[in-house]
This record gives C-alpha cells, sequence and structure tokens, in this order.
C-alpha cells in the first residue's frame, strides 16, 4: 500500500491544547454540512497537516452514527488531501484542521467524498493567499 494515502497518528490532531487554540484564534468556513476550522502556522517547528472532526451528539444520539460519520469523513480526507499536503510542505508551514459535521441526517459517503473535496478546495486556495502574502 502506498505511504500517500494513510491517516497516521503524526496527522490526527489530538492535542487538547492546539484544538483549543485553534478553536480560539482560528478561521472557519463552511461547506454544508462540515463547518472547518483551520489555523496555519507559519515558521512552525514541524511542518504537515493535522486533521481532526466532531459530531455533535445533540443531532446523533447513537454513538454508532457518530462513528459512521467519522468513519466516512476519514477516509474522504485521507483520498483526497494529497494537494493539500504538498503544498504545505513546500511552504514548510504546519496547518491544523477541524471538521465539525453540523448535518441533521446520516450521509452517504458520496455526499461526504464531494463534500470534503469543495472543502479541500478552498483550503488549497487559503493555503495559498496564505504563501503569497507572505513571500
Amino acid at each position: 500500500m502506498s505511504k500517500q494515502f494513510t491517516l497516521g497518528k503524526n496527522e490526527r490532531l489530538r492535542s487538547r491544547k492546539q484544538i483549543e487554540k485553534l478553536f480560539a484564534n482560528g478561521k472557519s468556513l463552511v461547506v454544508n454540512p462540515f463547518r472547518v476550522y483551520y489555523t496555519i502556522a507559519i515558521d512552525s517547528k514541524e511542518s504537515g497537516v493535522q486533521f481532526g472532526i466532531g459530531i455533535s451528539s445533540k443531532n446523533f444520539k447513537r454513538a454508532v452514527d457518530r462513528n459512521r460519520i467519522k468513519r466516512l469523513t476519514k477516509e474522504a480526507w485521507r483520498l483526497q488531501n494529497i494537494e493539500l499536503k504538498e503544498k504545505i510542505k513546500t511552504a514548510g508551514n504546519q496547518l491544523n484542521v477541524f471538521f465539525i459535521y453540523t448535518g441533521k441526517d446520516l450521509p452517504g459517503f458520496k455526499i461526504v467524498k464531494d463534500k470534503v473535496a469543495v472543502a479541500l478546495k478552498k483550503l488549497v486556495g487559503k493555503v495559498d493567499e496564505n504563501i503569497s502574502s507572505n513571500t
């Protein structure tokens, strides 16, 4: 299996400190049914992309449903984030991304994949803006 299509430990956003900083200082964009929070750290010690996802238990009472949406979103992210990773690596920046599913009904994989692709396209645009403004 190719290494480029993995979602390893170092690519997951797990640090509570980083997540709190992301929500406090980060920017957001909306791609229905997702709200995407992101921060771009310039000149950080590490470079790469870290990803996280959350689903409200208010909208989905059963953990089975929340876990399914997480699985679908992680899979869609894993398959499509190559361009974003390359841009971040070449710039030497750190990107933290957190998806929040805000929809009310259980989506299929095709919908999730399409919406994650749109969000990734917007994120690539934001990264390009950030790179061009800092050079």
